[in-house]
């Protein structure tokens, strides 16, 4: 997660100027029928799926663990009975550097017409520019990255293994090229201060998408989800964009007992791959994402430091971020 993404209101307000809240969604929040009973979320298996990705390695692209961790992705979404797709394209990295990289599209009751688009990011940021050693080599993203994968490899096999069926379809992005942003210093122009270097994926994807005329009622976003006692607070852009999803999913939290990681209060607007979905695809997508209100960039210290590791992962945060999800999928 870029330094990029913190205090961008200003930038956020020109992208979003016509993407207000969704008429369409706030009408339909009160005529739902009740909910269906949700499938069980494995905090243990979520956290397997975690533990999986960071023994690859970082996933930087270029390199050998990407390519290992995309096949992997693949064959798990695929054997969970979904249809994959992979979306392979090459972009430019604010160093010059032409990446190779693959958005990793997995469609699940391909059948249903409304469907629910759910998110996150698999590559791992290149270098530790937030440590203070070690700082030109890249991270093990166990949470930046590797956590809201894992959190949504466990949802579909929930899905996969429930006896009842949702009543919408899902569909599952893992997006590449997130984290490749340029470190503050490195910015060597004005040009290249403008570019938005980062979420290279969702910025491919939102112009190219994978079916023409590719919608969906709304999106979640999941980034850093895993942190222990992390505290997800409604993040700015996405209460601008879909107040309605940000309370349904906040209240569902609350309701399953999470009140203590989904937090009744705002947070600063930021650019994360929800931006993008939201402003280019025109789909409504709100973030949820660790808010760390003590700590000066946003979130916790672990942050694009070489501290982001297994140890600070947590089954419990899998788990109420996990079983959130699932509860707002089977209330639809």
């Amino acid at each position: 997660m870029p330094q990029l993404k913190l205090f961008v209101a200003l930038l956020v307000g020109l992208l979003l100027t016509a993407c207000g809240p969704n008429p369409r969604i706030e009408q339909e929040a009160t005529q739902r029928p009740a909910p269906l009973p949700a499938p069980d979320f494995s905090p243990d298996s979520a956290y397997a799926f975690v533990t999986r990705q960071v023994d690859f390695g970082p996933r930087v692209p270029n390199t050998a663990p990407h390519a290992a961790t995309k096949q992997w992705l693949v064959d798990k979404l695929t054997a969970y009975g979904a249809q994959v797709q992979v979306q392979e394209f090459a972009a430019e990295a604010f160093d010059g550097t032409t990446l190779q990289l693959s958005n990793i599209i997995a469609s699940l009751y391909p059948e249903q017409r409304k469907r629910i688009l759910l998110a996150a990011h698999w590559d791992t940021r290149p270098f530790a520019d937030q440590d203070s050693v070690r700082t030109r080599q890249p991270i093990d993203g166990a949470n930046d990255g590797a956590s809201g994968v894992g959190v949504l490899l466990e949802v579909a096999r929930a899905l996969q293994q429930a006896d009842t069926v949702p009543r919408v379809g899902v569909d599952i992005i893992f997006f590449d090229g997130e984290d490749y942003g340029e470190p503050e210093e490195e910015k060597r122009d004005a040009e290249s201060a403008n570019q938005v270097w980062w979420c290279l994926g969702s910025q491919h994807w939102s112009d190219n998408k994978h079916v023409p005329n590719y919608s969906a009622y709304y999106g979640i976003l999941l980034d850093m989800v895993g942190a222990e006692e992390a505290t997800f607070y409604r993040e700015g852009v996405s209460q601008r964009v879909a107040p309605s999803i940000v309370k349904k999913v906040w209240n569902t939290a609350q309701q399953l007992g999470y009140g203590s990681y989904f937090v009744n209060k705002d947070s600063p607007e930021i650019i994360d791959d929800h931006v993008f979905v939201n402003y280019d695809a025109k789909i409504p997508m709100i973030d949820i994402i660790e808010y760390e209100p003590s700590n000066a960039v946003y979130f916790g210290d672990y942050w694009h430091t070489h501290d982001d590791d297994m140890d600070i992962i947590s089954r419990e945060t899998l788990e109420a971020v996990g079983e959130t999800v699932l509860h707002v999928l089977y209330g639809e």
